[in-house]
């Protein structure tokens, strides 16, 4: 057996890669390996590094060339009890029922060793076991007894094992330590050769050198950030190549796994830090009091000493890795202005009048499982949600006996959590302790239940009947409950009506922690509906108050509809700072609902400026299941994105397996849009006159969809087709129905592109227009226009017709729209037909 079945991502670079400045740690591992495949002796390497430093790329290289049997196996992902054994018994046997057989001889006297030679008899095998140190305890004993076993067995195996640089592993003696660090100038610039997929300029070459200091994760993350036209130097680069969304991507797997009180303190001390690089460190003292103002226990600061995060002379305490320094302070929450207690205001709504742990401790169940609720609010609102969904869910079992409500609060924040984490599984774990209530609280269980298993029959009947109620009722928290339970349903209208009114009622009763909440629910609910504009201005006032109360977690996810929303309005500046900042927060966080919406974003933005392959690579994974697929409940919804960018790439048969599984989904009825945004893709990629049955299909399936902007779209893309068919008169009524709605939905990039295609179709600017098209004018905009073409002002026209100016203004930029020109100017070009008293002559033809 050559190869592994259980493998994981490596922060640096990937094990395709050629290795650079790294040629004495290779030479040990390959001398094992050699002296392995001889039968010559075994033993154990240790591989040791910092995140991206390369240490999952050794390992891939020494199982790509050990000639015998070989294994790669990675930390599981939990700590269950003999987890680590099984995946390294999973690798092997060729079976589930052998893996069994297998560990239950590992757990025996027998031991781990006498499984594995069973499953290899007679073999030379080498084991590459990757972060050793995100084992189970368990499995690292029975390695190192493993290890320990003399024997015919143990001199033809060899074991390359890789853990983070603060972690000893307990080898046998003889091992041997392989330590990477930094590269060197010229082989970091060698690995930038080859991750970079165009040549880099000199000065942009320089730059990410520079940035990286030879670390060759970070070298590969920022370069994975840049576009082509970046690294050639056509486009200038972001201002810090090596920011905090890289630092998040690279350190974020070390930083999610420390607890979260050990977490928070790593962020004091790189505070507390002074210069540039923190290298002037922070006495003991000064962390301890900075630790006390921001409410952060110090006990977790021996253990960080400890690991070897943190290094300690004397009284002064400093960080070994600069970039794990900054990286840390990248996810810390942001600062807001403190009251006369020095704490936030987002602070004191939250804070713990528990008193400390110990005395928490000492107390009862329910006292403990408030601490435990406190903490998952805080960490829902501005940390890793997965760790929020932990805390909450411990806190609802603690309190399910003497508070009931409470602990049912807690489990629908913990089914939150999950949610934003894009965690199917855990969003059922939440929910599934919590069958005992009754009314629409059980309907809302039972409904979202039903959703998550795709039961959406039951799910439709039990979640109307909580929109219906709920959505009656004062009580902000029902109402929030009430409007998810609508978006679910796919009615976006009814949700951002009842959003709407949850908002008001937390305005009114000043629940100022429950404010951003149901912002951020509004302004997701008014996107969904195709309101752009009213989405942006809640999504606004949303950040604000989000910063207000230190909820990073909901600014990440405001950050992302701003982004969306300017990619609708063509500012691209703007698509690329707020989806930045989204992803700066929302990847080290888990928001995997964030990381969608703000990739959507940066995808759409890409296709608007006619990058439609880079397009279609960004929104590729997001369309697919999996671990690195996008969020479950907004997969479908990037699909009719994909199928366009994947068209105009020339990637059809990736969009027509994509469109396929939008088709069932269509079926579902629990998207309004979808069915004819399906007849949209089929239309992109039928042939021949089969198009234009789809577009009208597309066009008719609209009506009464609400979602205006996405008529248009469809719209815009049928007349382009008509006019690319030299159908120029029927493209006509299309493109200037398309180019009306996008002057009014404030899309100046998409009216560009309409009027640009108006124009090509012979409706030019500055020439009188065809009769058609004045023809198609309504009364009162032929009364307008005469009157306009003649030198009348709005305020006059509006005071001879009996109108408000605004309602003139709405009017002519209708015939602008409908005449193919920009401004009042062109106008009496465009009616050169008329006679000079404005009554229309004859027609010409």
């Amino acid at each position: 057996m050559r190869g592994a079945t259980h493998t994981a991502a490596a922060a640096g670079p990937g094990p395709d890669v050629r290795w650079y400045g790294r040629t004495a740690e290779l030479a040990v591992v390959e001398e094992l390996s050699a002296r392995v495949a001889a039968g010559a002796g075994g033993g154990v390497v240790c591989v040791t590094g910092g995140p991206g430093e390369g240490r999952s790329t050794l390992l891939a290289r020494a199982v790509r060339d050990f000639p015998g049997t070989a294994a790669l196996v990675a930390a599981p992902g939990h700590r269950v009890p003999w987890s680590g054994a099984r995946a390294l018994c999973a690798a092997l046997a060729p079976s589930e029922a052998a893996v069994r057989r297998a560990l239950r001889l590992a757990r025996g006297p027998a031991g781990l060793g006498a499984a594995l030679a069973g499953l290899v008899p007679g073999r030379p095998a080498l084991f590459c076991l990757d972060d050793l140190h995100l084992w189970d305890a368990h499995s690292r004993a029975a390695l190192a007894a493993t290890w320990q076993e003399p024997g015919p067995w143990a001199r033809r195996t060899g074991w390359v094992v890789s853990s983070a640089r603060h972690h000893r592993v307990p080898g046998p003696a003889g091992t041997r330590t392989v330590r990477l660090g930094r590269l060197g100038r010229e082989a970091a610039r060698a690995l930038l050769g080859e991750l970079c997929p165009v040549p880099p300029a000199g000065p942009v070459a320089e730059r990410l050198l520079d940035a990286a200091d030879g670390h060759p994760g970070v070298l590969a993350a920022a370069v994975r950030r840049l576009s082509p036209a970046q690294l050639s130097g056509r486009a200038p680069l972001p201002g810090d190549v090596a920011g905090g969304g890289v630092l998040a991507e690279v350190y974020g797997g070390l930083l999610g796994s420390l607890p979260v009180d050990g977490r928070r303190l790593l962020a004091v001390v790189a505070g507390a830090c002074g210069g540039a690089d923190g290298d002037r460190g922070a006495t003991v003292g000064a962390v301890l009091d900075r630790a006390r103002e921001a409410r952060v226990p110090a006990e977790p600061l021996d253990g960080l000493v400890a690991d070897g995060l943190l290094r300690r002379t004397g009284g002064v305490l400093g960080f070994e890795d600069p970039f794990l320094r900054r990286a840390a302070l990248a996810g810390r929450p942001a600062p807001a202005a403190g009251g006369a207690d020095g704490r936030s205001p987002g602070e004191r709504h939250r804070a713990d009048r528990l008193g400390p742990p110990a005395a928490v401790r000492a107390r009862g169940a329910a006292a403990r499982g408030r601490s435990l609720l406190v903490r998952g609010l805080a960490a829902l609102a501005g940390g890793p949600v997965m760790d929020a969904h932990e805390s909450l869910l411990r806190a609802a079992e603690l309190l399910g006996g003497e508070a009931p409500v409470e602990a049912s609060d807690a489990r629908f924040l913990a089914m939150e959590a999950a949610w934003a984490a894009g965690d199917v599984p855990a969003c059922l774990a939440a929910l599934e302790g919590a069958r005992e209530r009754r009314g629409t609280e059980r309907d809302f269980l039972d409904g979202l239940r039903a959703a998550l298993t795709e039961r959406l029959d039951e799910a439709r009947t039990a979640l109307s009947r909580v929109v219906a109620l709920d959505g009656a009722s004062d009580e902000p928290r029902l109402l929030l409950r009430a409007g998810s339970a609508a978006l679910v349903l796919g009615d976006t209208a009814a949700a951002a009506r009842v959003h709407g009114r949850a908002l008001a009622r937390a305005r009114a009763e000043h629940r100022t922690a429950l404010l951003p909440r149901a912002l951020e629910h509004l302004a997701y609910a008014e996107l969904r509906a195709g309101c752009h504009s009213r989405a942006a201005r809640t999504a606004r006032e949303g950040l604000r108050a989000a910063e207000l109360t230190g909820q990073r977690n909901v600014a990440a996810h405001q950050h992302a509809v701003l982004a969306l929303v300017a990619s609708v309005t063509d500012d691209g500046a703007a698509v690329v700072e707020h989806a930045g900042r989204a992803l700066a927060i929302a990847r080290p966080h888990g928001l995997a609902q964030a990381v969608t919406l703000a990739e959507w974003a940066l995808a759409r933005g890409e296709l608007g400026r006619g990058l439609a392959d880079q397009a279609a690579a960004r929104l590729r994974p997001l369309v697919r299941p999996g671990p690195r697929g996008g969020h479950f409940a907004l997969r479908m919804m990037v699909v009719p994105c994909f199928v366009e960018a994947a068209v105009a790439a020339g990637r059809p048969a990736e969009a027509r397996e994509a469109t396929a599984r939008y088709a069932v989904w269509a079926g579902l009825g629990v998207d309004g849009q979808a069915p004819a945004q399906w007849a949209r893709c089929r239309a992109l990629l039928a042939r021949g006159e089969e198009p234009a049955r789809w577009f009208g299909e597309a066009v008719l399936r609209h009506e009464g969809t609400g979602n205006d902007f996405e008529r248009a779209r469809t719209l815009l893309a049928y007349g382009t087709w008509l006019r690319r068919r030299r159908r120029p008169g029927e493209a006509r009524g299309p493109l200037r129905d398309a180019l009306v709605t996008f002057e009014r939905a404030a899309a100046p990039g998409w009216a560009e592109r309409a009027r640009g295609e108006l124009r090509a179709t012979g409706a030019t600017s500055g020439s009188a227009a065809d009769p058609e098209a004045v023809g198609e004018l309504t009364p009162q905009q032929q009364r307008i226009s005469r009157l306009v073409a003649r030198g009348a002002t709005n305020r006059e026209i509006a005071a001879r017709l009996g109108l408000s100016p605004r309602t003139v203004d709405h009017h002519l930029r209708g015939v602008y729209a409908r005449l193919g020109i920009r401004s009042r100017v062109e106008l009496p070009a465009a009616l050169g037909w008329f006679d000079p008293e404005g009554e229309p002559a004859p027609h010409r033809g």
